[in-house]
């Protein structure tokens, strides 16, 4: 019976100790070998874009004012009122500038008479003129005779002398009736410019009475109205905001920044999608309609605005809606393309990597593996693969990227080429950083 007893004893401690030998192999083999996650190089295409957010906006709006001050008497038009180029839309209190109107009419009336007056002295000035010369050529006639009747002593020479200062003293008369004449004429000027300045006056005048009425510029529908009836506006260094009509809500543009380290991928003419928060799911495209060369500096970030066209036949999308915009700058088609994390993946440390570091080989190598620089050149990102189970670095260069896979260039990769993406270990931490930043593309 004791026999028996320590057989069954013997035989549950081998049990014990063989089972525990076991899982101490399992585990000493999973410690020094982790197992590693691993995907294939696929062939496909790859669509490149870069995402941004801007705001709608129509492609035409217009800023309407008014360039004269005074009361509204009128409000004619509300919001989404639909207008028509040359419609009146609000009216100033009128009063004021009619009552300017005709005083500047009152003005120029005494400015016309003024001419006629003018006109009228001219006429009396010439015939004052005209009288002196008929004086001046008597006394000419008369000094000849008697230049005559002194030649033949008929008379002294003092009546000679006499006619002589006669025709002298008419001859300065004639030259002041001239010089009257000459006033007179330039009076005339004066008063046919005060006439001219009072028609100005008047035109003036007309021109601020016809812009006490507010007229749509163009057509369209208002999307604001600043301004209520009998609220006075003043119009001084610039014309105050009354209405913002946009010209036509069916063609409307995204206004949306791009960051200076990508708006080099920018171009006119490349198609773009976006999204707004008001229809969840729906997509709306458009396309690169401009790209500003003035830059704008907020807290030292540098961005460029972009135009992005954004068709509106429905009317759906209203001016002030945030977009979000994807513009694709690059298609590549056939291309060889891993997972973003196969790029981000490194090794794990083991105790000979310190030597390998030392020496200046790659982690995760031996003596005798392949090396980046034998597989793809000196530079260049590296990915790896498992050869034999050991990890194998492969340099390759990078292409386009769109944030889940990037392009990848090297004759050592293939369509099927099993890489190592993450160890087993790190499989939940390395799924919620699979959208994140793509690598940087060359």
């Amino acid at each position: 019976m004791n026999v028996l007893k320590k057989w069954w004893v013997w035989c549950l401690l081998v049990v014990v100790l063989a089972a525990g030998g076991f899982a101490y192999s399992s585990w000493s083999q999973k410690t020094a070998e982790p197992a590693f996650r691993t995907a294939k190089i696929e062939k496909g295409s790859l669509t490149a874009a870069v995402a941004a957010s801007g705001t709608l906006q129509p492609v035409v709006s217009v800023q309407v004012g008014s360039q004269v001050s005074g009361q509204l008497k009128e409000v004619l038009v509300d919001f989404n009122s639909q207008v028509t180029k040359n419609q009146l839309i609000a009216r100033i209190d009128p009063e004021s500038f009619e009552y300017r109107v005709r005083q500047a009419e009152a003005d120029l009336d005494a400015a016309r008479a003024q001419v006629a007056t003018q006109q009228a002295l001219i006429a009396a000035q010439r015939a004052a003129q005209s009288q002196v010369e008929v004086t001046l050529a008597d006394a000419r006639r008369d000094m000849a005779r008697k230049q005559q009747l002194v030649d033949k002593n008929f008379i002294s020479a003092a009546e000679l002398d006499k006619a002589r200062a006669a025709l002298n003293a008419q001859a300065e008369q004639l030259k002041a009736a001239e010089a009257q004449v000459e006033v007179a004429r330039a009076n005339a000027g004066s008063a046919a410019a005060v006439v001219k300045q009072r028609s100005a006056a008047l035109a003036q005048a007309r021109i601020e009475l016809e812009r006490t009425a507010i007229r749509a510029p163009v057509n369209g529908i208002v999307i604001k109205r600043s301004v209520d009836k009998g609220q006075t506006v003043a119009a001084s260094l610039q014309a105050p905001e009354l209405f913002i009509i946009a010209e036509n809500l069916n063609d409307m543009r995204v206004d949306t920044s791009i960051d200076e380290s990508e708006i080099g991928k920018i171009k006119t003419g490349q198609t773009a999608t976006f999204t707004v928060d008001a229809f969840p799911g729906k997509v709306f495209d458009g396309a690169v309609r401009q790209v500003r060369k003035s830059a704008q500096v907020v807290s030292n970030v540098v961005t460029y605005l972009v135009d992005v066209s954004a068709p509106n036949p429905a009317l759906l999308l209203l001016p002030g809606m945030t977009a979000n915009v994807r513009i694709v700058t690059d298609v590549r088609e056939g291309v060889l393309k891993v997972p973003n994390a196969a790029l981000r993946f490194r090794p794990p440390l083991q105790p000979e990597d310190k030597a390998a570091m030392t020496s200046g080989r790659p982690p995760g190598t031996s003596r005798g593996a392949a090396t980046g620089g034998a597989r793809g050149g000196s530079s260049g990102s590296r990915i790896y693969h498992l050869d034999a189970g050991k990890l194998v670095p492969v340099v390759v260069q990078l292409g386009v990227s769109d944030g889940l896979m990037t392009e990848v260039i090297s004759p050592a990769v293939s369509e099927g080429m099993e890489v190592v993406v993450g160890t087993a270990g790190d499989g939940a931490r390395a799924r919620p950083s699979a959208m994140g930043a793509a690598p940087r593309m060359f």
